[in-house]
């Protein structure tokens, strides 16, 4: 079991000063965020990925994971814009997979494809994507589980053809928020390639326990988001030892099962301190005896 730190905290900062960055603070490997102003797959170009791999290599990192979860690059139209959503949500998650223009839902899914190939050419084994999205309003669940399907086995084509997983990411207050949701949608979809980007954080913020997920979902889990969570389970990323989590618990589980990858810590709130808050998450990790 090997440690990685989300870039996402980082958008203020350059992807090279960044990797220097986690790097110096003891990191095995690192969750690149494609999107801007990191390494966005509309405008990255191969002299982009081969500079990436040789700050890498160069800083003894290796890619943890590929976020193309979140999404800014991209605008949505003004249809998905107008659109009445259940909840507030935040602009990364659009265009989703299932947003009411069809425009944008077609804009996501060829974001996911390119993210595949940049991911590939970064020698990186997968990629995290959201699940669906905000459901809007006047779309029935059933309806948007359809469309998040379809795009889905879109992407999960070029993951096969690439040779990099798409890793669905349960989150509260989108379309799949639960473990149960997930192995649903994995039933639908079935493909090698399609699997699970497990987030403890979300999980418990569905009201779940995500250490007694791990064996549920452990055919399905490529790769792991940690953060804490407070005590009401408010979706709120937290400096690991900060909220009401079992993060020791929780790791020495991960552990026990036999799982040799990567853990990323993703705490992208802390965009005024990311250096910092890195430094502190890595001196908990080493504290309590896992890095």
């Amino acid at each position: 079991m090997r440690f990685g730190f989300s870039t996402n905290a980082f958008r203020e900062h350059s992807l090279e000063n960044t990797i220097e960055t986690l790097a110096n603070a003891g990191y095995d490997g690192i969750e690149i965020l494609l999107d801007e102003p990191h390494l966005y797959p509309g405008s990255a170009d191969e002299s982009d990925v081969r500079r990436v791999r040789q700050l890498l290599e160069d800083n003894g990192l290796a890619v943890s994971n590929c976020n193309a979860f979140m999404l800014s690059a991209i605008e949505p139209s003004e249809t998905s814009r107008a659109a009445e959503y259940t909840r507030e949500t935040e602009a990364f998650h659009h265009p989703s997979f299932i947003e009411p223009d069809e425009a944008d839902r077609s804009a996501r899914v060829e974001h996911t494809k390119a993210a595949l190939e940049t991911a590939s050419a970064l020698g990186a084994p997968q990629i995290s994507v959201p699940p669906g999205g905000p459901v809007p309003k006047w779309k029935s669940d059933d309806k948007a589980v359809d469309e998040f399907v379809d795009g889905l086995r879109s992407v999960a084509t070029t993951a096969e053809t690439v040779g990099v997983d798409v890793l669905v990411e349960p989150e509260p207050d989108l379309l799949v928020e639960t473990s149960d949701q997930f192995l649903d949608l994995m039933e639908r979809v079935d493909s090698p390639r399609v699997g699970c980007n497990f987030d403890a954080g979300h999980f418990f913020s569905s009201g779940e326990d995500p250490t007694a997920l791990i064996e549920t979902l452990a055919d399905h889990t490529h790769h792991y988001h940690l953060e804490d969570i407070p005590a009401d389970r408010t979706h709120e990323h937290t400096q690991l030892g900060e909220g009401a989590m079992d993060i020791d618990g929780f790791l020495e589980t991960v552990h026990d099962s036999g799982y040799d990858g990567f853990v990323t810590v993703e705490l992208y709130p802390y965009e005024a301190t990311a250096a910092e808050t890195a430094r502190d998450a890595m001196r908990y990790l080493e504290e309590h005896g896992w890095a």
